[in-house]
């Protein structure tokens, strides 16, 4: 696992501390977020049922477009656009992208790294390599969600979240959420930019 720049985890039960850094840790790496995560930090108040973390993300991930993946060839006799894709971990999203754009009944994969749309249309290959694949912002949005959810302590269903250029917030309750927590993260997290130690 790459080290975090930083890993903080404050709670008002100190001996809970180190449990609760391990499980995170558990977490980061199951989700293989190492490389993603820079800086976390984790507030919990069993007190006020208040379960709080902020985390900055390395640097943005770009989309990852077709033809940064694929080669894509027009077959003028066969009114079909031939891709080769390169990278075989992406034709899932690549299928869908296509099946989303084209539909089903024009997409076909005769075989594991060739795919083929059916048109008579030349530029659908220039179209096809500007395609966004995969979108590892989108990606990891949902599975930072899922990461916070993970650490949550048991009964708190109350949550609110934000992911904003690279900034995810996250809290959750038991009781009803308050501005004021919301608040108080979005201060853990200037913090959390501002720390350089």
């Amino acid at each position: 696992m790459e080290p975090l720049e930083i890993f903080t985890v404050e709670t008002t039960v100190p001996s809970e501390a180190a449990a609760y850094e391990s499980i995170l840790k558990d977490i980061i790496s199951e989700l293989a977020f190492s490389r993603t995560i820079g800086r976390i930090k984790v507030r919990i108040r069993p007190e006020d049922s208040l379960f709080m973390m902020v985390i900055l993300l390395r640097r943005g991930l770009p989309p990852i477009k077709a033809g940064e993946i694929s080669d894509t060839e027009f077959d003028r006799e066969h009114a079909k656009v031939v891709i080769t894709v390169r990278d075989e971990k992406t034709i899932p999203q690549f299928l869908d992208r296509l099946w989303e754009q084209f539909g089903r009944q024009n997409v076909i994969q005769p075989e594991r790294n060739i795919i083929e749309v059916a048109s008579d249309l030349e530029i659908v290959d220039k179209f096809i390599a500007e395609l966004i694949v995969d979108d590892p912002e989108k990606t990891i949005r949902e599975r930072l969600a899922d990461m916070a959810i993970r650490a949550t302590p048991e009964g708190f269903r109350i949550r609110y979240h934000s992911l904003d250029s690279g900034k995810f917030v996250f809290v959750a309750s038991e009781d009803t959420m308050q501005q004021d927590w919301i608040d108080e993260a979005n201060v853990m997290m200037k913090e959390l930019e501002g720390d350089d130690s």
